[in-house]
């Protein structure tokens, strides 16, 4: 499901280039559920960021579902990142003014389609679905959490990917969030890659992948 060949990325801090992901191979078959951990600025973002067509790498290639992702236009690669891959971030990126419900159809509207049922039918998937018509600021962390997840898997991805999705979040609620993400991995096939530094929650997942010096170990 997911394939990637001789990664790269660095970033410039004044003078000095600091290479982040230094010729990463990896390989994620479909429905595997796999956790990134390592050491704080390891890369393991960046490389989630890569995987996902949000920051393209310096060099290499990241295949999707057979799709070279950096080889498609801007206008190709986000209707295929809509149609195939979703996104949970750690801090939820919620629209505040919008209701549970119109933040979980954001996807569809962002194609030009009405998909409030489906949103319906994700928040309800998720546990939420009576609290729809709720604000982001009249929920609780792991509720807003719920919600984003929502809006990640509303146009039913192949690939679902989690940036410390429990990071803001205490132990019970991080297992509630984490039994989600799993059981919707499991029921619908989609392949999940999560980053973590919960070394607990990651033994969850079927393979566990450290970050480290901008190479990937098993």
């Amino acid at each position: 499901m997911i394939e990637t060949k001789d990664l790269h990325r660095s970033y410039r801090i004044g003078k000095k280039s600091i290479e982040v992901l230094h010729g990463i191979d990896l390989s994620i078959r479909k429905g595997e559920k796999v956790f990134l951990c390592g050491p704080s600025g390891a890369g393991k973002t960046t490389l989630l960021y890569t995987l996902a067509g949000l920051e393209r790498p310096e060099c290499g290639s990241v295949h999707i579902a057979g799709t070279d992702l950096y080889s498609l236009g801007r206008k190709e690669q986000a209707r295929f990142r809509n149609k195939t891959i979703g996104y949970v971030f750690q801090n939820y990126h919620l629209l505040p003014e919008l209701t549970a419900v119109e933040n979980v159809a954001v996807p569809g509207a962002i194609a030009g389609i009405d998909n409030t049922e489906a949103a319906m039918v994700a928040l309800q998937r998720v546990g939420l679905a009576d609290r729809a018509d709720h604000l982001p600021a009249e929920l609780s962390g792991g509720e807003q959490q719920r919600v984003a997840i929502a809006r990640a898997i509303v146009n039913e991805p192949a690939v679902l990917f989690a940036d410390e999705p429990t990071g803001n979040l205490d132990s019970n609620t991080s297992e509630e969030i984490m039994k989600i993400l799993m059981e919707l991995a499991d029921e619908h096939g989609v392949t999940l890659v999560v980053v973590t530094h919960d070394k607990s929650l990651a033994g969850a997942g079927d393979r566990t992948l450290v970050i480290k010096d901008g190479k990937v170990g098993g």
